[in-house]
């Protein structure tokens, strides 16, 4: 009897031992996350910069993402339009507008029967500012973010702090679950500080309020001339040329700019947006959130999305090309690195995981390209529209029946079309086969037949049918031929974007520190394959409507 009670001793303790160890290697195992995620969109980045600007690179920027991380080099768009909007979204979903929802940075509402903004929202108010540059939310993002599933797997310990100067940038990367996204309050002369919604809080963190208060902002009202000499810069064009925008109260677009002196012909604090110190600023902030939040503090991962808008008004207004692009890029290398070393000493080497990918390219400016004569134009939309009411009131009696283009988009009114007792589907073909006759168009579609496109691949028609949203989208799209920009919203200088297009689809994809490989690929991958993978290294659920796939042969 002794001998049996022994045998039952034994074997319960040599159980509880088991269990014990089998907690240690749970324990390990969640500890053998990384700290801090953190997630990187440089607005409107073509890939080429990367190579392009490679050799005046320094050492701790993007050189060392390259150098210690994974390159995908083949990284593209799997929709259109390719705007900030949905590439925010797209980047963070894993999936597409066709889910997400987020089907521009602006659209036509249906059932407003007005155009919205795809994060505005007047439920809420503004935290730190006394205007309505605060009334935004993810509200309008139909699907969860890799950064929401960290926040539910980790019941809500893991932090998620959103950063960029557009709202954008900030609120649809954060996701519905984040603690906070901030956004810089610099349109419609704004007060320069860092502002968020009362979607997230009621009132400012102290450490927000500080950086508020500090005279960080304000020091970049100085001169941007070039970072090294503007003769070593032979990877961009002339300085001074017909294909830039250049700034208000100044008469060349060319070195140096005095920022102090035009911000008040330029929007104020806009102007710092509109130059590369709105991305040390960004990076300033950033920094600032590292510390003031104690993210990757912990074992319980967090999350922070920063997204560098500076890139996108310094492309738009320059051209990929020009000078000042080159200095930007070069003067984001210091940014980067200056980030990198903040987590290097606040969270360790080895603890945090970064990637860098952007939210759309860029083609070169239209009327550069003229000038080297390859095709490319110009197309005047809103005479289109204007013309296109006029035939169809000519015919049908119809009064502006088409109701907003937007997108490449039309968006045609239902009720006007029942009144006169007409056809939808006859007047969509009509409408199309008019849009075919137009030079510059080179294909059209109408919503019954972008709904048929999902068995397609590697053509137009599979990019269209992931950006179109059933509910939200307009019933008429059309495409242009290559290189071909709208004149009725650009004033043809500097750059644009939204097509699918390869000048529009090709951005950067690089993974970086904890639990990834050291090496590159050629292999196709596509932006809807980053909150997977990221999903896939954390141990969490992929976000709910992720269409992309986990890249095996990024992580360890």
């Amino acid at each position: 009897m002794k001998n049996i009670l022994y045998l039952i001793v034994v074997f319960v303790v040599s159980l509880s031992c088991k269990a014990q160890n089998n907690v240690s290697k749970v324990v390990e195992t969640n500890t053998s996350n990384p700290k801090l995620v953190v997630g990187i969109v440089v607005d409107q980045m073509r890939y080429d910069y990367l190579t392009r600007f490679y050799n005046k690179y320094g050492e701790g920027g993007f050189k060392r993402i390259i150098n210690e991380g994974f390159n995908c080099k083949n990284n593209h768009f799997n929709y259109v339009p390719t705007k900030t909007g949905p590439g925010h979204a797209s980047v963070f979903t894993g999936t597409t507008p066709k889910y997400h929802g987020i089907i521009g940075n602006d659209w036509y509402d249906k059932k407003l029967k007005q155009k919205v903004y795809c994060v505005e929202d007047d439920s809420v108010t503004s935290v730190g500012s006394n205007d309505a540059e605060g009334k935004v939310s993810p509200h309008r993002l139909l699907t969860t973010t890799f950064a929401d599933e960290n926040r539910l797997f980790t019941q809500m310990r893991g932090k998620t702090i959103g950063i960029a100067l557009k709202d954008r940038g900030s609120v649809l990367p954060a996701g519905h679950t984040a603690n906070a996204a901030y956004w810089f309050n610099y349109e419609n002369d704004g007060n320069g500080n860092w502002i968020s919604s009362s979607f997230y809080m009621n009132e400012m963190p102290k450490w927000v309020k500080d950086f508020n208060d500090s005279n960080i902002t304000e020091s970049y009202f100085k001169e941007w001339n070039t970072l090294y000499d503007i003769n070593t810069y032979t990877e961009s064009g002339s300085d001074l040329n017909t294909f830039e925008g250049g700034f208000k109260g100044k008469e060349t677009a060319t070195f140096p700019y005095d920022l102090a002196g035009l911000k008040d012909d330029n929007g104020g604090f806009n102007i710092i947006a509109e130059s590369p110190y709105g991305n040390s600023l960004t990076s300033d902030f950033a920094i600032a959130a590292i510390n003031g939040e104690e993210l990757g503090a912990d074992d319980i991962t967090d999350v922070l999305t920063v997204s560098y808008s500076s890139t996108d008004k310094v492309g738009h207004n320059f051209g990929p090309d020009s000078k000042e692009i080159e200095d930007t890029y070069l003067r984001l290398d210091k940014d980067l690195e200056r980030l990198l070393n903040a987590l290097d000493n606040k969270v360790g080497k080895g603890n945090y995981t970064l990637f860098v990918t952007a939210d759309h390219a860029a083609p070169n400016a239209i009327n550069y390209m003229k000038s080297v004569k390859v095709p490319s134009g110009f197309f005047n939309e809103s005479v289109m529209q204007k013309e296109l009411n006029a035939f169809l009131n000519g015919k049908y009696g119809l009064s502006n029946v088409i109701l907003s283009r937007i997108n490449n988009q039309l968006f045609l009114d239902y009720q006007q079309l029942e009144e006169h007792k007409l056809d939808l589907q006859t007047i969509k073909k009509e409408i199309a086969l008019k849009l075919l006759s137009y030079e510059l168009i080179d294909k059209v579609y109408v919503t019954s037949a972008i709904n048929h496109f999902e068995n397609t691949s590697g053509d137009i028609e599979l990019l269209l049918s992931n950006g179109h949203n059933q509910k939200r989208s307009g019933d008429i799209l059309y495409v242009f031929d290559p290189f071909v920009l709208n004149s009725a919203s650009w004033n043809k200088t500097g750059t644009d974007h939204g097509t699918g297009l390869n000048y529009d689809t090709h951005v950067p994809l690089l993974f970086f520190g904890k639990g990834i490989k050291h090496g590159e690929t050629l292999q196709k991958t596509e932006i809807t394959d980053i909150a997977p993978t990221m999903s896939a290294l954390l141990g969490i659920s992929f976000p709910n409507a992720s269409i992309g796939k986990p890249l095996e042969f990024v992580l360890e």
